[in-house]
């Protein structure tokens, strides 16, 4: 099974484009790589029922909210532009670094980058 690689990430500031929560802005909290979705701050809560635990601890039991994920195709990336915020498509840019051997040589060697499409700018 190969290893999918999205280009949603952790940390993320993104904005849902589609669903029940169309607009709504939130950081990303998680990514479910294998099943293509995001667990987003604030987006798709539902409730959840819980069993009293036997130490009695935190979980004493009951209905909690929690945030439920979302497929990645449903959230776009904010990103800060020219003229504010604003929601942008993700592409990669391969940059040319100097790398240094512990022998203190210097080598040529290419950097992915993160960019957003509409500024070009790195994120």
């Amino acid at each position: 099974m190969t290893k999918k690689n999205l280009t949603i990430r952790k940390g993320d500031q993104v904005k849902v484009i589609a669903g029940n929560d169309k607009g709504v802005e939130g950081k990303v909290i998680e990514v479910l790589a294998e099943a293509d979705r995001v667990i987003v701050e604030g987006v798709n809560r539902v409730k959840k029922h819980t069993r009293a635990s036997a130490a009695g601890g935190v979980n004493s039991g009951g209905i909690i909210t929690v945030e439920a994920p979302i497929h990645v195709s449903n959230v776009m990336l904010v990103a800060d532009g020219t003229d504010g915020k604003t929601t942008t498509r993700i592409g990669f840019r391969r940059d040319e670094i100097t790398k240094t051997r512990p022998d203190g040589s210097t080598y040529p060697a290419h950097r992915s980058v993160r960019i957003a499409r509409k500024t070009g700018e790195e994120i």
